[in-house]
């Protein structure tokens, strides 16, 4: 329970922290850069399964994969760029803070589901997944977005 407790907190104050970055973001133009980087960072957190507590098995891979690529529906949605002075910026949407909090509700409720038959390490690790396959799914949308915008752009 006291891991549970821990992790939701620091879940929640990782929202909060994407919440405010998000927002200062929002006012400088983005770049191809800006939308790749963040998968990239996030990709060094897979050095957690070289230790065996954080394995997952092949099926829960795919699984956590399939469930982060649903979620990112959400934020895909409600990601729009407009075009400035012939910069694109991220328009910041008001659902935003709205779905990450019920992202995070649903991994506190996903967590207390499977807590108990699959390790912490094993549920760190479907965690680690599902982000990663969420915030994947997410930028690549916005970046096939971004460069359609591009193009109106240069022509």
């Amino acid at each position: 329970m006291f891991w549970l407790i821990v992790s939701t907190v620091v879940a929640a104050f990782m929202a909060s922290v994407m919440i405010v970055v998000r927002l200062k973001v929002a006012k400088k133009p983005t770049s191809i850069k800006k939308i790749i980087l963040p998968p990239l960072f996030m990709s060094t957190g897979a050095l957690m399964f070289i230790f065996p507590e954080f394995q997952i098995k092949w099926i829960q891979v795919f699984e956590a994969l399939a469930v982060g690529m649903i979620c990112s529906v959400f934020l895909i949605k409600t990601s729009k760029f407009e075009i400035q002075e012939q910069d694109i910026y991220l328009i910041p949407s008001k659902a935003f803070a709205f779905i990450l909090i019920g992202l995070l509700l649903f991994r506190i409720i996903f967590k207390l589901a499977i807590g108990s038959s699959i390790s912490l390490g094993e549920t760190s690790g479907m965690f680690f997944m599902l982000a990663f396959g969420m915030i994947v799914t997410w930028r690549i949308s916005m970046l096939y977005k971004f460069v359609q915008l591009e193009k109106k752009i240069n022509y």
